[in-house]
């Protein structure tokens, strides 16, 4: 494409992703008018205090102690359509079992647990019947919802490759929201319930890579964007047993998100804020633990002109996991990146032997 076009199309990006992002801060301000109401030092306060729920030096060094494995599960499954296209085996199942997880703090589980439709964790495969390897793929915030994911993801493309493939769904979102629409919850301007939500997605993910391998999948990796990304990027620090990651346009930082949308306050309080929340949030931060995974198998994507998870926060996670950074034309919302993108996936699966 000729440097003209590329600037018009990185232009057009550029605004898309300001009109979401702009929309966004509106579907919310409700919420925000709430956060702006506390002072500063009350910030700093509450902050604090949930640094000390969370923030115990074990809780990092000894992965299991804040996100344990989860025993095997049994899903209970639904056939949604044939795969023909797959063979005499393939097919579209709908897969839903009981969520593992228990909260942490006891002060947010009780109004955590309260949304019922969120204890029950779902995902849909689309595969050959098992005995393929198989990508767990991870949606971004606001998502999960299965007409939009089949056209999110090239599903048809990475089955054609080998791979069975399985779209999760992440807590209150999709058919896990809450009744009568709006903003989910999670992550929210409570960092307790970003904690929280964090321990039940980790939690999930690894029932869901369990179910997979026990339907015969000899290797199962991980892919999500933007929210998906920040989640994948976390679990490669945490389960040595994923095949790959590959976080697309991720978050990398829950309070660097937070500053860039002025959340934070002005001048000296808002780096004060920003460090506290960092603190805060650690505990389920991708940027807290070394990563388990060998380089060759982890593969980072940022878009030029993404404006609603900025280049900054792909680099920031390739330099901590130490994994290649492809960067690509086009935004977070229009995204022209795609084959090229997941081209580069697939060579990263062929070349570290698992296509």
């Amino acid at each position: 494409m000729n440097p003209v076009a590329l600037r018009l199309l990185g232009s057009a990006a550029s605004t898309v992703d300001r009109a979401f992002v702009a929309a966004l801060e509106m579907r919310n301000r409700k919420a925000r008018a709430r956060a702006d109401a506390i002072s500063h030092d009350e910030r700093i306060t509450m902050l604090g205090a949930i640094e000390a729920t969370y923030g115990a030096p074990e809780l990092l060094s000894n992965r299991e102690a804040f996100f344990p494995s989860p025993p095997p599960v049994q899903p209970s499954e639904r056939h949604v359509r044939a795969l023909p296209e797959l063979g005499s085996q393939g097919a579209c199942v709908e897969l839903s079992w009981p969520s593992a997880f228990t909260p942490f703090d006891p002060r947010a589980g009780e109004a955590y647990l309260a949304h019922v439709p969120n204890r029950t964790a779902h995902a849909r495969i689309y595969g050959a019947g098992g005995g393929r390897p198989a990508v767990i793929v991870v949606h971004g915030y606001m998502g999960g919802h299965w007409g939009f994911e089949e056209r999110t993801w090239p599903i048809r493309w990475m089955n054609r490759w080998g791979l069975d493939v399985a779209v999760f769904v992440l807590p209150f979102h999709g058919v896990r929201a809450r009744t009568g629409g709006g903003a989910p919850p999670f992550p929210g301007g409570d960092p307790r319930r970003t904690n929280e939500g964090f321990r039940q997605v980790v939690a999930d993910l690894r029932s869901l890579a369990g179910i997979l391998r026990d339907r015969g999948a000899p290797s199962v990796g991980l892919m999500g964007m933007s929210l998906g990304g920040y989640s994948t990027a976390l679990l490669a620090t945490l389960d040595p047993s994923l095949a790959f990651a590959v976080p697309l346009i991720p978050l990398a930082s829950v309070a660097d998100f937070a500053r860039t949308q002025g959340r934070l306050g002005t001048g000296e309080n808002a780096a004060l804020q920003h460090a506290a929340l960092e603190r805060a949030n650690a505990i389920v931060s991708p940027l807290a633990r070394p990563s388990l995974l060998s380089p060759g198998r982890v593969l980072i994507v940022a878009a030029e002109e993404d404006q609603v998870t900025p280049i900054a926060h792909a680099e920031r996670l390739a330099a901590h996991l130490q994994a290649p950074l492809l960067r690509v034309h086009g935004g977070h919302l229009l995204q022209t990146w795609r084959s090229t993108a997941f081209r580069a996936v697939r060579t990263m699966l062929t070349d570290s032997g698992i296509l």
